[in-house]
């Protein structure tokens, strides 16, 4: 697999590209990585977006400041979802269409985590193994909120896989409206004395039952020969090491996170519109790229989120950082309940419930001329660096495809 040369990339309007970009460690190690790894092919195709976005590979336009006579090049964007320079756009539009579906209530934040011993049985079954902790995920919130609430709230899941040095933690984020609508549809189900505490549900009993439920799929999934055993995971295709994980996770404290309730749907809507197109890591962490290493900032959470820095081998970055690549065209943002795509009629009806007019469009606040990170080639009325005036496309560059190909 050959990797474009960089070029010189188009820089936002809205300040300075950072220092060190992940494409950095793409252009300077990429070939000695592929030449020790045998990545798949999504990762590999994840390598190669981010080392031609936004340089002359992928094309772009010539233009020119209509005040000073300034002109500069802009390079088109890959718009890979694992790009850290392509989520500005993506967030913008994403946000938009959420506020329809926030209803006037406050929500709370759950986080379901994984035990780390699943790891290796991950990095071999993603897309099975990381729907059904969506699926697992959702469904606990809305059995017990079937029982504590008396109705259906609407949940969001928002799949993460990685900690903050890039090692395997695979976790979700649920948002979950604090109500939901009873099941005839009369009333609105507000919670009692314990919704207005940073705990919806009882934390212990989330635990419980998720593991639970989990487990149960994972069981299914082994009996009808769904799983897949390669590598370091082979050895559990005899039923006797199968036994030993099953009862050693059955044994094990899953972790269930309940963070403060957001406080009403605008809060909501700024979480979650940073949260749901984050990827494993931004170029603005990122400190030093060379002499084979790279070094990033990291929060340490054990250590009163004190702020330090790690320095990897670039070939180890890269393996880390592909990691946490989705297999192709699987949902990481999932709706369920009152959020779900067929139950949009349900949430005119709990607004009605709760005395509110239809939602409104969305402002032009939320629009993807407002995030920062969009890049340069898709923001409308770009504004000159020198001078600030409007800059003005004279023409379109074709792609300069490279010499080899993979």
């Amino acid at each position: 697999m050959a990797l474009p040369s960089p070029q010189a990339a188009a820089v936002g309007a809205t300040g300075e590209r950072p220092r060190y970009e992940v494409a950095d460690v793409v252009h300077r190690y990429g070939a000695r990585f592929l030449g020790g790894h045998r990545p798949t092919p999504a990762q590999r195709a994840v390598l190669r977006a981010i080392a031609r976005c936004r340089t002359a590979a992928l094309g772009g336009h010539l233009e020119q400041c209509e005040a000073c006579a300034h002109q500069r090049v802009a390079y088109n964007s890959c718009r890979n979802r694992h790009c850290p320079k392509c989520q500005g756009r993506e967030r913008a539009q994403w946000a938009a269409a959420e506020q329809a579906r926030l209803l006037p209530v406050d929500y709370f934040h759950v986080v379901f985590t994984l035990p780390h011993a699943l790891n290796p049985l991950l990095r071999v079954n993603r897309r099975l193994l990381y729907g059904l902790l969506l699926r697992t995920a959702a469904a606990t919130l809305l059995a017990f909120a079937e029982r504590h609430l008396g109705g259906e709230p609407a949940v969001t899941v928002v799949l993460h896989t990685w900690g903050q040095t890039l090692v395997e933690h695979v976790h979700v984020h649920c948002v979950v409206s604090g109500g939901g609508l009873s099941p005839d549809g009369r009333r609105w189900c507000a919670p009692g004395r314990r919704g207005r505490r940073p705990f919806l549900f009882p934390v212990r009993a989330l635990s419980r039952v998720f593991r639970g439920k989990y487990l149960a799929g994972l069981q299914r999934a082994h009996h009808q020969s769904r799983l897949c055993f390669a590598g370091q995971t082979a050895p559990l295709a005899t039923p006797r090491a199968w036994d030993a994980l099953h009862h050693a996770l059955r044994g094990t404290d899953w972790v269930v996170y309940a963070k403060r309730p957001f406080g009403g749907p605008t809060r909501v809507l700024r979480y979650l519109s940073r949260y749901t197109h984050r990827i494993a890591i931004s170029n603005h962490r990122l400190t030093f790229v060379g002499n084979s290493i790279v070094r990033f900032t990291y929060t340490d959470y054990a250590a009163q989120q004190a702020r330090k820095e790690l320095t990897l081998p670039a070939t180890e970055f890269l393996r880390r950082f592909l990691l946490h690549v989705l297999p192709p065209h699987f949902m990481r943002i999932r709706h369920y309940g009152l959020a779900a795509n067929r139950n949009r009629h349900k949430l005119a009806r709990c607004r009605t419930l709760l005395g509110l007019p239809p939602p409104s469009p969305p402002p032009p606040a939320l629009s993807a001329s407002a995030s920062t990170a969009t890049p340069l080639t898709e923001r409308p009325a770009p504004r000159c660096p020198l001078c600030g005036g409007r800059m003005r496309r004279l023409e379109l560059l074709a792609p300069q495809q490279p010499h080899d190909s993979s």
